[in-house]
């Protein structure tokens, strides 16, 4: 058992939090920057409530972190009631946030200079994987501080690995949301052609997610997708923050992503639709207007 603080309890955090109390048996203090949130969380498993990041974090052997973008990150870090103020020496802070590559490196520099460690460490695997205590977590840091980290990780996730230096499980999760910004469209893009040709969309996915076309978007969205169903999941406005990071990182290494650039125009005719809110998977809605 460990004693450990969580930062951010959005629809990822609030569950992520619950595993480490109760499937992992540690120490839990949360904060949440609307108190009221905590304190249900607080009701609901048991573990303590702090009103600052600072507060959360002092004490703790690990501190895990899981909020919106980069400067949401840094206020809850580096802020005047920052976390980082109360990190002791030795502890070791985990972001699971989906932030820049460049924060990442930032703030790794700055726990070392303070006597702490840091990993970044985002997750994929959206609210279900949340909840369920499946996700998977991509890391980047130094081997001892993520050999730590990861049997405090272990309570949420069903895979977690060092992907290297500083930065790199930023990076790692980029490829992984340039993955999925393919997937989805793709998969928009064949049923609504098989709407169009009349196809039976049940025997056509029995059919085709036997074979090489076979993906977790396929097995997971394909029946809310031709519902037309999309108020669940990873919301529209999410998924282009993390494109924008994605793009903006390719355009300092040089990488050319030709597909993830229009996918990302896509969502933003989406978002138009009145689906900022809307799971990834609305790409289909842009189709069938």
């Amino acid at each position: 058992m460990a004693k450990v603080a969580f930062l951010g309890l959005g629809v990822m955090g609030y569950p992520m939090a619950g595993h480490l109390k109760n499937k992992g048996g540690h120490d839990v203090t949360v904060y949440n920057r609307t108190t009221a949130k905590a304190e249900q969380w607080a009701k609901q498993h048991g573990g303590k409530v702090a009103r600052t990041p600072k507060e959360a974090a002092a004490g703790q052997d690990f501190v895990m972190c899981c909020v919106g973008n980069d400067n949401d990150l840094r206020e809850v870090t580096l802020g005047k009631d920052g976390a980082f103020q109360a990190m002791g020496k030795g502890t070791v802070f985990v972001d699971h946030t989906t932030a820049s590559a460049e924060i990442a490196r930032e703030l790794f520099d700055a726990a070392k200079k303070a006597g702490f460690e840091f990993v970044d460490a985002p997750v994929s695997g959206g609210q279900a994987g949340a909840e369920n205590g499946q996700l998977t977590v991509m890391c980047g840091g130094e081997q001892g501080p993520f050999g730590k980290a990861e049997k405090v990780i272990a309570a949420y996730a069903k895979a977690c690995n060092l992907m290297g230096a500083p930065g790199s499980g930023q990076l790692a999760k980029m490829c992984n949301q340039i993955c999925i910004a393919g997937l989805v469209q793709g998969l928009a893009e064949a049923l609504h052609f098989a709407k169009k040709a009349n196809l039976d969309i049940e025997k056509l996915i029995t059919t085709i997610s036997k074979g090489a076309a076979q993906s977790w978007q396929m097995e997971n969205r394909y029946k809310t997708m031709a519902a037309g169903k999309y108020d669940f999941g990873f919301a529209v406005d999410w998924m282009r923050k993390d494109l924008s990071i994605c793009l903006g990182e390719a355009r300092k290494n040089g990488a050319n992503l030709p597909v993830t650039a229009l996918v990302d125009q896509f969502y933003s005719e989406v978002q138009k639709l009145g689906g900022k809110r809307w799971d990834t998977s609305s790409l289909m809605a842009r189709l069938e207007r």
